[in-house]
């Protein structure tokens, strides 16, 4: 008999009519590594923020931070829905962003302008893992992949709508 805490996790095959869960499962992989570093960063960020603005960017991160945490186990679940194993360690999150920090320490208006940047670059991948996802019979991701995108599009929109001149 095999001890509980002996079992390790591993990729099981999902028949539900996805056609190539593998391909699927990496650019899912690849939004949750972009998700999970803009969250820290966003989080770090709304530590940091200084100034007038203090109180709105503050309250404006923490909402964002707080979305980015609950789609990263949205986006980690849906990974292991389609049998494939969800990325365990930071280096391997790290590696397959396109998030990357700010040398030194930014003012309130460069976080802003950051985090707009990131959040279009999420958007950009959720853009192709809708495409993805919808050629190779994957509404459940398609779905997700929307909904994502809508969410870092919106938030485009109101840090950008912070900084127009």
């Amino acid at each position: 008999m095999t001890s509980p805490l002996n079992v390790v996790p591993s990729e099981h095959e999902v028949n539900s009519g996805v056609r190539n869960a593998d391909a699927i499962a990496q650019g899912l992989s690849d939004v949750l590594a972009d998700t999970y570093r803009l969250m820290f960063k966003t989080h770090a960020y709304h530590w940091n923020v200084e100034g007038p603005l203090f109180f709105s960017l503050h309250k404006l991160t923490e909402e964002q931070y707080q979305n980015l945490f609950e789609a990263a186990d949205v986006l980690a679940e849906r990974i292991r829905a389609l049998g494939q194993l969800a990325p365990s360690n930071l280096s391997t999150i790290i590696s397959d962003s396109r998030i990357k920090d700010l040398e030194g320490q930014p003012s309130a208006g460069e976080m802003v302008e950051d985090l707009a940047k990131d959040h279009e670059t999420v958007s950009h991948r959720l853009h192709a893992l809708t495409k993805l996802a919808g050629d190779h019979g994957d509404p459940v991701t398609e779905d997700l992949a929307t909904a994502r995108a809508a969410f870092h599009e919106q938030a485009v929109w109101m840090l950008k709508a912070i900084t127009a001149k």
